[in-house]
């Protein structure tokens, strides 16, 4: 009982010192690459870089703890970071405060959903993501992640569009018009030397090592290259209306989020009868979203609360009515906002020394003739923060990490709202499997190589404590890591204590070597991610699919091309492959398969269609694959019936039922109305390979006796031999297909059937 809710206790069974060296090799080794790829993930999630660090210091440990694999190295993923920015940024502006609680909510509802699913051992349900879906999925994700990147690969600033494909044009557009070399240099250099290293030894750190040599170049360059000028030094009209307006959506988004924050706890007041009234406030006076708003900046002026008087329910619809409009207004501002921050971003300054000596900056095509200039690029730098005339920050190299704050995260209870927990549910679910599937893959693998036991159920129940716990120490939703997880096996990791010296190594990193991250470069970043990506583009699984099952090779490639069309709301592409995947099942189920059969060369019944066959003219043999039951009753009459009627000269029917595993009452009931319907037009009905628990159903519903025992057989070689005699009395018939079957020993055709006599008489 102590090792089923403290499974890494056997861990320690037999655990030597050897263990123990190799256990640290590979937990260094795993840290190595999760150190530079958890901040990479971080950006691709919408994050901070820091909190990716922060994804990587307790998750890791406590997915190892109560997981069962003890390789799988947990964290950021690049699919779960893309599928958590696709959830979000509807929401909220990325970075942002309130996108940053959002994304931490959902960590704990993805936790919360996978420890649910563990305990209740529903681990099966990941079998609703199929193969070919996985598969299609995960190649347009690889995709999407990858070309997600090119704007910071290139060294381009491009706002997010809707659709990503548009977002990738953009950025192709920009990057035509200006880019800057450097950048390319960086981030290409560093993706080709991660693949070269790679090559040559996979063992080796080739992140770390990219990363630590182009950082260093990066600070001996000077590649980040910011100023901090005045408005006035810009020569742009248009430039101080559009900062100010800029920085107006901003505190407009922010007010109507505090607003709307506050509105929805008075409606649940209202609601159970707790709000009162105030004797400043005329009960019929009409609220409004801008009147909120006031009363929203007065109550921080004088942190009293807002009144909202007593209301009946046509009030209470108002309130509700009005929840909505302010969530249109969020929406309009961050249109607006995303505008902004685009034409903001598109101008290009060139730096110009006037003849006083001051310094001006012109538009890059709007240079006076016969001025001076280097022609060097800069660019305004806007996030989502507010702009400051005086203080307005240019670039005019590359893009830096920045700063990262030193120390660890601090215990904080995550955010909650209802309202926005019910929005993020079906994305939290969606996550949880797909990081799940991802998580369990690798798993399997390793367990295969290494002989160790996997229990599904109990992986779930360590990556959704690793969700949970981390959700309380500012993480995001994490899962199990393919490419790192392959790095931790291939060193030589025994147990999961690998995966707690690697949280030891991040710990290590954030209390001291942080400032060593200021001059990353994100080129560098981009690449890394890029890197990680490749190895999840599996285009001979595509090919084998295919050649398995066409269906189901065109759910992958539907699979495929929807991810890459919604993206990036991945979601949306592994929902249609999951509902294809479950109509093409049911259809199967609907539409089992009948065939004719006769004897084949190899003393075989075949399928008389498929292998071209002669079948008798008297005696039908029809087998049935697949379950009995209500879903496809009416297809199976229906086929029966159209078979009868293709035969004119038919006298019996042998039905083989090895194929029939299940038979509900429904089907039981149809199987009756079948017979008697075949018996009153003068057909005979055999049975033949009817399993045990298909006999068990027929003798408690009475229909084993209304058959009759004597028709009823154990193989289709005993029926045919019973019957065939009968039927073909006073029959003047050259030869018949079936003949050949009389001739042979009882024997020799019991070796070829799965159920022997003995077993047969065992099962009466």
């Amino acid at each position: 009982m102590t090792i089923r809710f403290l499974p890494f206790l056997k861990w320690f069974e037999n655990y030597d010192l050897e263990d123990l060296r190799s256990d640290f090799v590979s937990g260094l080794t795993v840290a190595l690459v999760l150190i530079p790829q958890s901040m990479a993930y971080a950006q691709l999630a919408g994050l901070p870089p820091y909190y990716g660090l922060y994804a990587s210091f307790l998750p890791p440990m406590v997915a190892a703890l109560f997981g069962s694999s003890r390789q799988l190295a947990t964290g950021p993923v690049a699919v779960v970071s893309m599928m958590t920015a696709a959830a979000l940024e509807p929401m909220a502006v990325s970075g942002s405060q309130g996108y940053i609680e959002y994304a931490i909510l959902l960590a704990l509802l993805v936790g919360i959903v996978q420890l649910g699913l563990g305990i209740l051992h529903l681990g099966v349900i990941v079998n609703l993501l199929s193969h070919p879906v996985l598969v299609g999925f995960t190649n347009a994700a690889a995709i999407v992640i990858a070309t997600s990147q090119l704007g910071k690969f290139l060294g381009v600033p491009v706002e997010k569009a809707p659709h990503h494909f548009e977002t990738v044009w953009r950025t192709i557009q920009q990057a035509l018009d200006y880019v800057y070399w450097p950048t390319i240099a960086l981030g290409a250099g560093a993706l080709g030397g991660m693949l070269f290293l790679r090559w040559l030894n996979p063992r080796l750190p080739y992140v770390l090592i990219a990363v630590a040599i182009t950082t260093l170049i990066s600070w001996t360059c000077n590649y980040g290259q910011d100023k901090v000028v005045s408005v006035k030094q810009i020569v742009c009209p248009e430039l101080p209306s559009l900062i100010t307006e800029f920085n107006r959506q901003l505190s407009t988004i922010e007010a109507f989020n505090q607003t709307r924050s506050v509105l929805k706890p008075e409606i649940q007041k209202i609601k159970k009868g707790e709000s009162q009234p105030c004797s400043r406030c005329h009960p019929s006076r009409v609220l409004t979203p801008l009147s909120l708003i006031e009363e929203n900046q007065e109550k921080n002026r004088q942190e009293s609360q807002i009144c909202i008087p007593t209301m009946g329910p046509r009030q209470i619809l108002s309130l509700h009515l009005m929840a909505g409009v302010i969530d249109e207004f969020i929406a309009d501002a961050k249109r607006k906002l995303v505008n902004l921050r685009a034409k903001l971003m598109e101008y290009e300054f060139v730096e110009v020394k006037e003849k006083d000596g001051s310094i001006r900056y012109y538009r890059r095509y709007k240079v006076p003739y016969g001025v001076q200039t280097d022609w060097h690029v800069w660019r305004i730098k806007a996030g989502n923060t507010p702009l400051s005339l005086d203080r307005l920050v240019l670039s005019g190299g590359g893009t830096v990490l920045g700063h990262v704050p030193k120390g660890l995260p601090g215990f904080s209870m995550p955010y909650w709202d209802l309202d926005v927990a019910r929005k993020l549910l079906l994305p939290a679910f969606v996550i949880s499997l797909v990081g799940f599937m991802e998580a369990i893959s690798i798993a399997k693998v390793m367990a295969a190589k290494s002989g160790q036991r996997l229990d599904p159920n109990q992986e779930l129940v360590g990556q959704g404590l690793a969700n949970i716990t981390g959700s309380f120490f500012q993480s995001y939703a994490v899962s199990g890591s393919f490419s790192r997880s392959a790095v931790n096996f291939q060193a030589g990791a025994k147990t999961g204590m690998s995966n707690i010296f690697a949280s030891v190594v991040v710990v290590l990193v954030m209390l001291f070597l942080t400032p060593l991250l200021y001059y990353l470069p994100q080129s560098v970043l981009a690449a890394v991610i890029m890197m990680a990506v490749l190895g999840l583009i599996n285009v001979k699984g595509v090919k084998h699919i295919f050649k398995v099952s066409t269906s189901d090779g065109i759910i992958c490639i539907i699979t495929f091309i929807t991810t890459l069309a919604f993206a990036p709301h991945l979601d949306k592409g592994v929902m249609l492959g999951v509902i294809l995947s479950l109509g093409v099942f049911f259809y199967r189920l609907m539409r089992p398969s009948i065939a004719v059969l006769s004897l084949w060369k190899d003393g075989h019944f075949r399928n008389a269609r498929k292998f071209n066959l002669d079948t008798c003219k008297h005696l039908a043999i029809i087998r049935f694959d697949g379950p009995f039951f209500f879903a496809n009753i009416g297809y199976l009459e229906d086929e029966v019936l159209r078979i009868v009627r293709a035969m004119p000269e038919l006298k019996a029917i042998i039905f083989k039922c090895n194929g029939i595993n299940i038979i509900d009452a429904s089907g039981e009931e149809a199987l009756e109305l079948l017979v008697d319907r075949l018996r009153a037009a003068g057909f005979q009905v055999y049975f033949s390979g009817l399993k045990e628990q298909i006999l068990e159903v027929l003798e408690r519903s009475s229909l084993y006796r209304r058959i009759g025992p004597e028709n009823i057989f154990p193989t289709v070689f005993k029926a045919v031999e019973s019957i065939w005699p009968k039927i073909h009395e006073k029959v003047e018939e050259e030869e018949c297909p079936l003949r050949r079957v009389v001739q042979k020993k009882v024997s020799d055709m019991e070796v070829q059937d799965s159920h022997s006599q003995e077993e047969w008489n065992g099962l009466m």
